[in-house]
């Protein structure tokens, strides 16, 4: 249970929970489910998701090269594909929960690091186009958009694939490969437009968030991505991949000596 959910009871409930529990009030206990970071977790979905839908209105109005709008639906029929063919899912049940999901588990500097890259990748480029909007700088706009687009298909892409079983962990830990390396060659136009092409303006202390995402996210890909979650990720695969075969050489050796005792019986 987390301090915000501690720290919201209504006082209702702390009366309830000062009063001598009787029958009554131990047997709804029981009955009501614990609380849990779901609903906080929804939350962050829900804004995750608002700034998709916010992104892809810039996004209609012709900031995003044509590569980058059909980047999207390559990388999802990539995906699809890969799901199907290479690394098929092992899990039988479609309600496997996220927690169940998760591939990588890390510390609280761990945490400290992703979120310092959601404001370096997201936020703080949301601010940056947002200001350009409001300078009239279509410059700023159109240079800052297509990191912008693809960081959202990313974040929409997970989200979608991390609720169903028909993915399985390559699979997910693939989806943000795919999306980093492609926005490293955006950032790396991103730095063109605005150091370049562009003579460098008296605020060039923001012109560098450019440069911040380049480095963050190459760090990412070369640091994080490809030397540990891809591998935890087949090792997760083979492993329950394994433990599925195991299973089932063991359902075959109990139907081998079962088939001599049935014999025994119909000759009994």
């Amino acid at each position: 249970m987390s301090g915000v959910s501690l720290a919201t009871t209504p006082p209702s409930q702390h009366a309830e929970q000062s009063a001598p529990q009787t029958a009554d009030t131990k047997s709804k206990q029981r009955t009501e489910p614990a609380p849990s970071a779901g609903g906080m977790m929804g939350s962050l979905r829900v804004i995750e998701l608002q700034l998709v839908a916010f992104i892809l209105v810039f996004s209609a109005s012709g900031l995003v090269p044509l590569l980058d709008l059909v980047f999207p639906a390559l990388a999802s029929a990539y995906i699809l594909a890969l799901a199907h063919f290479a690394f098929p899912s092992s899990s039988s049940s479609s309600g496997t929960s996220n927690s169940q999901q998760e591939i990588f588990k890390g510390s609280r500097m761990f945490r400290i690091y992703v979120i310092v890259g959601t404001t370096i990748g997201l936020f703080l480029p949301l601010a940056y186009v947002l200001g350009g909007f409001a300078r009239g700088d279509e410059h700023a706009v159109r240079s800052a958009t297509p990191h912008l687009f693809l960081l959202s298909f990313q974040i929409l892409t997970e989200n979608i694939i991390s609720s169903l079983s028909l993915f399985s962990p390559p699979v997910r830990a693939l989806v943000p490969m795919i999306y980093t390396i492609r926005r490293i060659f955006v950032d790396i136009d991103w730095i063109n437009d605005v150091w370049l092409n562009k003579s460098l303006p008296a605020n060039a202390r923001i012109q560098g968030l450019a440069v911040a995402n380049l480095v963050y996210f190459s760090i990412n890909l070369c640091g994080f991505l490809i030397p540990r979650f891809l591998p935890r990720a087949f090792e997760r695969y083979f492993q329950e991949r394994g433990e599925i075969y195991a299973k089932a050489g063991e359902d075959k050796r109990s139907m081998a000596l079962n088939k001599p005792q049935l014999s025994e019986k119909k000759t009994d």
